[in-house]
């Protein structure tokens, strides 16, 4: 079955594109949607970005005010969490969980378009506050009161929108729950689902404890607005701090919601181009339930700076630093299955090795954030913003791509063209490092963040990094072409698409077989 030619099983008949792809109730159809959504927002998100680089590319106010940089600065991570990165993960469990589990389709179709659409509805009001009197909010993706608060008019329709895609997110995340956990094929247990499964299966639940949580913060923020409450306004015995924490709560854990499914991403490709089994199967389930455990009780760690109590800094200190531990229990088994493996390395393998090595180097950066009197003096300087984007552009984005390369084939019925996806890659992780490389210099020299204009010392760093960035960003477009060049036709992809080196399956699955409906199943 492709893309192009795939017709609604539900429906018998190939049916009109109005009713394929706005009424779909097929699991693949909204899995394309989803993803070609996420690009969409990609291009938009970068944009932004490309605006921030281009103001600071050298000191002076020179391409727009700041009020509207930092305008840029909140809906750059607001489009690319809400609008790219997550879309694109449920896009590609939308396709693959019902694959992987031996499933017809998920759980509940019907919800599954509902939540789709969402989407797009909450996507374009969030992205409508820039056309609003006074523009968007230009509060950071994190909303802190009392500066969220004097944003006029865009503000409500913001919170709209946070509450729009929260509520697709959700709904997405019951499904896929649903899903794994009653539509398995007979045999598969929990123990014999591909890692892609269970980090999907985990991150929903975190999906499921954490947007409620937002949406309860942004709520408060309104009702101070507009209904006389104060929450958050100390004037009225409320404290801006609480903000902090509850946002916090929710934003420390939807870190690992944007990374948790790319590791499973990587324990597909890194077997499948190893010729190898995963390495530690078992201690990959625990590692990554580790993690997700761990996620919400670290939260603080973003607010070093509040002035908490000592034994508060100590306990979110050693609390986070203790998630290093099964994050590094993951890249020992990466490497290990990679151990003496016969290793090839097209296009989807050099993105999970890219992403083993750059997303390390984020994790070491987050290390050093997380030692309490250190963060004092990196806290909302360059330094942070390098190592969330070593985690978020180098991890989440660069197995999204991986992802992309590996499942092309099976999804479209054609392979991608190797020598554009190569040349793609080597312009992408060459410009990423010089991009956000240089940012960890200009922290540690004491340059903050979300500013459009810097002292003289950060110039040349700063033209650097803004150089990479625009390098990055054109190289993108390469990307987009050979996925459009991709689904357009191109060379047959054979019943075995990686058999390009040396006969294998799609999956290198651990410890089971990989079975569909056309297999016996394993157990009687």
């Amino acid at each position: 079955m492709t893309v192009a030619t795939h017709a609604e099983h539900h429906d018998g008949p190939p049916s009109s594109f109005f009713k394929r792809w706005f009424l779909s109730t097929n699991h693949k159809d909204i899995g394309s949607l989803y993803l070609l959504w996420a690009l969409l927002m990609f291009f938009v998100g970068g944009t932004m970005a490309m605006i921030i680089r281009a103001e600071l590319f050298q000191p002076g106010l020179q391409v727009v005010d700041p009020h509207f940089f930092n305008q840029m600065t909140t809906m750059h991570a607001l489009v690319m969490i809400f609008g790219a990165v997550m879309p694109a993960f449920t896009g590609l469990a939308n396709w693959m969980i019902p694959l992987q589990v031996g499933a017809p389709d998920m759980a509940l179709p019907r919800l599954n378009n509902f939540s789709f659409w969402l989407l797009p509805a909450g996507s374009l009001i969030l992205l409508s506050t820039m056309f609003m009197p006074g523009g968007a909010p230009a509060s950071g993706w994190t909303m802190y009161p009392p500066l969220v608060l004097q944003t006029g008019m865009a503000f409500p329709f913001m919170v709209f929108a946070v509450h729009i895609l929260g509520i697709s997110s959700i709904l997405g995340a019951i499904n896929i729950i649903a899903t794994v956990l009653n539509m398995r094929a007979p045999g598969m247990t929990l123990m014999k689902m591909p890692l892609f499964v269970w980090t999907w299966l985990i991150t929903a639940f975190l999906l499921i404890a954490t947007l409620p949580v937002l949406s309860g913060a942004v709520t408060m923020l309104l009702t101070d607005q507009f209904f006389g409450t104060t929450f958050f306004y100390a004037g009225g015995g409320g404290d801006p701090v609480m903000y902090q924490h509850i946002f916090w709560f929710f934003g420390h854990p939807e870190v690992y919601i944007l990374i948790l499914p790319a590791f499973g991403i990587v324990s597909t490709i890194i077997p499948t181009f190893s010729r190898k089994p995963l390495f530690g199967y078992s201690s990959m389930v625990y590692a990554t339930a580790s993690i997700a455990f761990l996620s919400f009780i670290v939260w603080a760690h973003h607010m070093f700076t509040v002035g908490m109590p000592l034994s508060g800094e100590l306990f979110f200190m050693y609390a986070t630093m203790l998630i290093s531990v099964p994050t590094g229990v993951k890249v020992f088994n990466w490497v290990a299955t990679m151990w003496k493996g016969s290793l090839t390395f097209e296009t989807p393998m050099l993105f999970a090795l890219a992403f083993v090595v750059l997303f390390t180097i984020g994790g070491f950066s987050g290390l050093m954030l997380a030692i309490a009197p250190a963060d004092f003096q990196y806290h909302d300087t360059y330094f942070v913003v390098a190592h969330f984007h070593y985690v978020l552009v180098t991890g989440a984005v660069f197995s999204i791509m991986a992802a992309v390369y590996y499942w092309l084939p099976k999804w479209t019925g054609h392979m991608y063209n190797e020598r554009l996806a190569k040349l793609h890659f080597w312009l992408s992780v060459i410009s990423v490092n010089v991009l956000f490389f240089p940012q960890h210099f200009l922290g540690l020299a004491g340059m903050p963040r979300r500013i459009p204009d810097y002292s003289l010392q950060f110039a040349e760093w700063n033209m650097i990094s803004s150089i990479g960035g625009f390098v990055y960003g054109a190289s993108q477009l390469l990307f987009l072409a050979g996925v459009i060049i991709c689904i357009r036709g191109g060379k047959k992809a054979p019943s075995k698409a990686w058999d390009g080196a040396k006969g294998l399956e799609w999956e290198v699955p651990s410890p089971a077989p990989f079975h569909t409906f056309d297999t016996p199943p394993l157990v009687k």
